[in-house]
């Protein structure tokens, strides 16, 4: 009862404020992110106040990084990258993050109203120098090395032998990235307590008992955690 009516408060509250109204299963985070399309990134050269913007928007596969730092090579005159994305391969979100980096002061921003989720998350960490706008969305949530369920429920189907081979393997590849995203982080300048403190604190899976697998830092943890550097704040 109690949670019903901090979920209407909070609902009544984005009502009265223009605010996007809330995500019931996920209350920090809105109910519609703006992460553009589901279909892959697309990366798109526009002037944008007087200054070149790669604007990079879409679902991050494996050919990102390379279609990534040919468009930053083809515009010498870009000078920042804007990013929405529901996510897509982690080890291409962290390739991009890298590549972004190799220039130096590249801009990576949040625009307001844009959602960065997932992989986008190390994509947009890799900016030299990084922007959450007001009213941008930094979503994160449990990593996981496959969320193909259908290959989990093939393999429980064919039975126990294959089921352990399957979590084995994706135990492996998890320790792996997880390795891997603590180290990228180190170099970025992100806070390593972005992981320990937010990213392995939510689930998976929903749960009954808790049906949240996302979270949106606020503006406090995104300076806190140095997701957006306060020494170096652009505008």
């Amino acid at each position: 009862m109690r949670s019903a009516r901090l979920l209407g408060a909070v609902a009544a509250l984005a009502l009265l404020t223009g605010a996007s109204p809330r995500d019931p299963d996920n209350p920090t985070c809105p109910q519609t992110p703006n992460w553009g399309e589901f279909e892959v990134m697309t990366l798109t050269a526009v002037d944008r106040g007087g200054k070149r913007v790669l604007l990079a928007e879409g679902v991050i596969d494996e050919s990102l990084p390379e279609r990534l730092q040919e468009a930053i090579e083809a515009d010498p005159m870009i000078g920042e990258i804007w990013i929405r994305s529901r996510g897509g391969v982690a080890t291409a979100g962290n390739e991009a993050g890298r590549i972004i980096r190799s220039y130096r002061g590249m801009l990576t921003r949040i625009p307001s109203g844009w959602t960065c989720f997932s992989a986008c998350n190390f994509m947009f960490m890799g900016g030299d120098r990084r922007v959450v706008e007001d009213g941008g969305v930094f979503m994160v949530h449990m990593f996981t090395h496959t969320s193909d369920r259908y290959i989990i429920d093939e393999a429980i189907i064919d039975g126990s032998e294959a089921t352990a081979e399957l979590i084995a393997s994706i135990e492996q590849s998890s320790a792996l990235l997880a390795s891997e995203d603590n180290d990228f982080l180190i170099r970025m300048g992100i806070s390593r307590k972005l992981l320990t403190d937010i990213m392995y604190q939510q689930q998976a899976v929903k749960s009954d008992e808790d049906p949240s697998t996302r979270y949106c830092l606020s503006k406090e943890e995104v300076l806190k955690y140095n997701v957006m550097p306060v020494e170096r704040k652009a505008q």
